[in-house]
């Protein structure tokens, strides 16, 4: 399109095709996720609210936040006014006629339309803004088209795009320094679904670190309004399981829902830590359910610990090494709290060591939640090299991804669905894994899973799983999968850390004369009077840079100033490679 002059049509053509692809998928079998979402709405149609949460909870009781509810309720109202019949109350249940289908598709699509790919527009805009236009859209085609989310939201019938819209939205404000926005994102996408709780640990740690960047007055005065928001958002939310709108008891109804520790450490075949190891070691036989949550808990919390660390360490560290924050000059720190910091760079890896953590770690997973992961990688993907080890990473981990959920899609007939999205999508970016010799660990390592699961594959093709073993193949395939997630998560941790390191966030406090990076003095002696400097260098050598940081500064200052202000966030690794 760039070559025949047609460029503008670019983005609209690629959402337009998105869109196209997530109307083909097949609509799955009775009585799954499908079933329950539109029973959902039959719900929320006709109950009191106060019922939502506990009527008939042995058939699909909600178990989703409010927020959840009420698009449920939304979507209730219209189906209800289009054809009563398919949300009537008790009568409708396993309903699956063709105008049903075609309604419960449509309602997927328009709220990601409405907010995952606003999200991705904004992404493309902001985090690579420096990059040249054609690159911004094969960013947003890497994400548009990941075939993980097509085959669960579209085909096995979900709406976790809208829960990742609302977390994007919130790393995109906190990009541009708006926080509080971006913490009202962050509650809604909490609200939607409590999965989004993967994040958490990372999105607090990063706000945290900025309140200590910033310094004792404007951080504390950040802080509490975040706090301020996240709390009203939070009430705003509940409000209808609140008094005077019911009785203060009411609000354990969803809480009681939305956690549920009562299931057991794990249902299906999931790719973590548990089930892999439950091969050899029979947690439930070992341990009561309450010490399996104890265990999984500190698990997980030791398991996004270092990104904590890191985080907060940069913040505290690189507050004390600059010269502006003294706390003297009011209106700078004002300026200050609207601005993107230092350790920004930190943010996308401390969400996937965080996310990861949980999806090897915690209670209760199911094999959908590696979504979770999948899109902070999948951020750092779109905007590396072809030849850099994210986008080695970043590849290996979605088509493994998809490859864990291959039972659950097996399940409900999306086998050509499957080989369809992982071609298109591998093609789209240029993704090939047969190099022989592989030159490097993960090169090796990607033959070496793609090579098992091809067999895996064949397997299945040709042999019935013995009678004592009907699992057999999904075991297998959690035997695969959970490696890689494994190497991923600890990949993730060593990424951070040499972020953090290069950033001078780890060790003792720099003087204000050292805070200039190698990265920095390497910049300015490499760029030209009239270029600027990009403010986000991602992993992987390539140049992504906040567009709002640079037009901002911009209005404020001249050229030169603009590049002292910038390249305070670009930093190396440990490989020169710039970030």
């Amino acid at each position: 399109m760039h070559k025949r002059g047609i460029k503008q049509w670019v983005v609209p053509g690629a959402v337009m095709a998105a869109t196209l692809v997530k109307y083909c998928e097949k609509i799955p079998p009775m009585y799954g996720d499908y079933e329950a979402q539109r029973h959902w709405m039959e719900l929320t149609v006709h109950l009191p609210i106060q019922q939502w949460y506990t009527y008939d909870l042995q058939y699909w009781g909600l178990d989703y936040p409010p927020l959840t509810a009420y698009v449920s309720w939304f979507c209730g109202i219209i189906a209800n006014w289009i054809q009563p019949s398919w949300v009537a109350l008790d009568k409708s249940r396993g309903i699956e006629s063709p105008g049903s289908k075609v309604f419960m598709r449509s309602t997927v699509v328009f709220f990601d339309m409405l907010v995952y790919i606003p999200a991705l527009l904004m992404f493309a805009r902001t985090w690579q803004g420096s990059r040249s236009r054609r690159t911004q859209e094969l960013a947003l085609l890497t994400l548009l088209l990941q075939p993980a989310l097509l085959l669960i939201d579209f085909g096995h019938f979900q709406y976790n795009s809208v829960m990742l819209g609302f977390t994007l939205l919130a790393i995109n404000f906190f990009a541009t320094g708006q926080d509080l926005i971006g913490a009202f994102f962050f509650v809604l996408s909490l609200g939607f679904k409590q999965m989004a709780l993967y994040y958490a640990p990372a999105i607090g740690s990063y706000l945290l670190a900025k309140c200590l960047y910033l310094g004792p007055s404007a951080g504390s005065r950040l802080f509490l309004r975040l706090a301020l928001v996240t709390s009203l958002t939070f009430i705003l939310l509940f409000l209808p399981f609140l008094p005077p709108f019911a009785s203060l008891t009411s609000i354990l109804d969803p809480i009681t829902r939305i956690f549920p520790f009562a299931r057991g450490l794990f249902e299906d075949k999931v790719a973590n830590f548990w089930c892999a190891t439950n091969v050899a070691f029979k947690w439930k036989n070992w341990a009561s359910r309450g010490s399996l949550v104890k265990l999984s808990t500190g698990f997980t919390a030791v398991g996004f610990l270092p990104a904590v660390v890191v985080l907060l360490n940069a913040g505290w560290k690189l507050q004390a090494a600059s010269p502006s924050k003294g706390g003297k000059d009011r209106e700078g720190e004002k300026k200050g709290e609207k601005e993107h910091v230092p350790f920004l760079p930190l943010l996308p890896y401390a969400l996937l060591t965080s996310s990861m953590s949980f999806f090897l770690f915690s209670f209760q997973v199911h094999e959908k939640t590696i979504l979770l992961p999948l899109l902070p990688i999948t951020l750092l993907l779109s905007g590396a090299p072809v030849d850099s080890a994210v986008y080695s990473w970043g590849a290996l981990v979605n088509n493994v991804a998809v490859f864990s959920m291959w039972p659950l899609l097996k399940r409900d007939g999306l086998g050509v669905q499957y080989i369809a999205t992982l071609l298109l999508w591998n093609r789209l970016i240029g993704y090939n894994p047969i190099r022989v010799p592989p030159k490097s660990f993960i090169q090796f390592l990607s033959m070496a899973v793609y090579a098992a699961a091809a067999g895996l594959h064949l397997l299945e093709l040709m042999i019935t799983p013995p009678t004592r073993y009907p699992d057999l193949f999904a075991v297998l395939n959690v035997l695969i999968s959970t490696p890689v997630f494994v190497l991923v998560w600890l990949w993730s941790i060593k990424c951070g850390m040499e972020v953090g390191w290069a950033l001078g966030g780890l060790g003792p406090a720099a003087s204000a004369k050292s805070t200039t990076t190698s990265a920095e003095r390497r910049l300015s002696e490499e760029k030209g009077a009239g270029e600027a400097v990009g403010s986000f260098r991602q992993m992987g050598g390539r140049a992504v840079s906040l567009g709002f940081g640079q037009s901002q500064a911009r209005k404020r200052a001249p050229l030169q100033s603009v590049r002292s202000k910038t390249s305070s966030s670009s930093v190396t690794t440990g490989e020169g490679e710039v970030i």
